[in-house]
């Protein structure tokens, strides 16, 4: 008797969660987060500020490879007159060189990522919040980002990238 009562109690729980699930029915919808992103207002700006720090970095490099360039050519031209103290002492000085725009070619990829990255973070966070603030509004249970090509099939949803860009004050 108590097996059956708990029998029908968890079939009323389950009938009762089923229905309220399929009342719920979940709304989709999509946007390319990269467009919508291409077209905000102050990317040009910023791409503008992280392009003119790339250029500084490149500059930077283009000099130390130069010089390098230039002290490796001194070697070669009057090597033949150093003693083997210089030569030891040139070459380390050309390995030490190298070794230097070796760290700098690393530290300032990742430096540049890094600024590009702090410029570019507010405007992210601000189509996330308009993204957000959209799928609330209207009643959206998912939205797949479809700039990343991880969708391989979706079934018709609701591009929200017209609402979002009317949020964000976008035209």
């Amino acid at each position: 008797m108590k097996n059956s009562f708990k029998i029908i109690l968890v079939l009323v729980a389950f009938l009762f969660t089923s229905s309220v699930f399929a009342q719920n029915k979940s709304k989709f919808g999509h946007i390319n987060s990269a467009d919508l992103l291409k077209v905000m207002p102050g990317r040009d700006s910023i791409q503008k500020v992280v392009d003119a720090y790339l250029l500084t970095l490149q500059t930077q490099l283009k000099n130390m490879q130069s010089e390098l360039e230039t002290k490796y050519a001194d070697y070669t031209f009057n090597e033949k007159t150093y003693s083997e103290l210089i030569k030891t002492t040139k070459q380390k000085e050309l390995q030490d060189l190298n070794d230097r725009i070796q760290t700098f070619q690393s530290t300032a990829q990742e430096d540049w990522q890094n600024k590009e990255n702090e410029l570019l973070t507010p405007l992210f966070n601000k189509a996330k919040k308009g993204i957000e603030d959209v799928a609330k509004e209207n009643g959206y249970t998912y939205i797949f980002d479809t700039s990343g090509g991880v969708l391989l099939y979706f079934e018709p949803t609701d591009d929200i990238a017209p609402l979002v860009k009317k949020k964000l004050g976008i035209k």
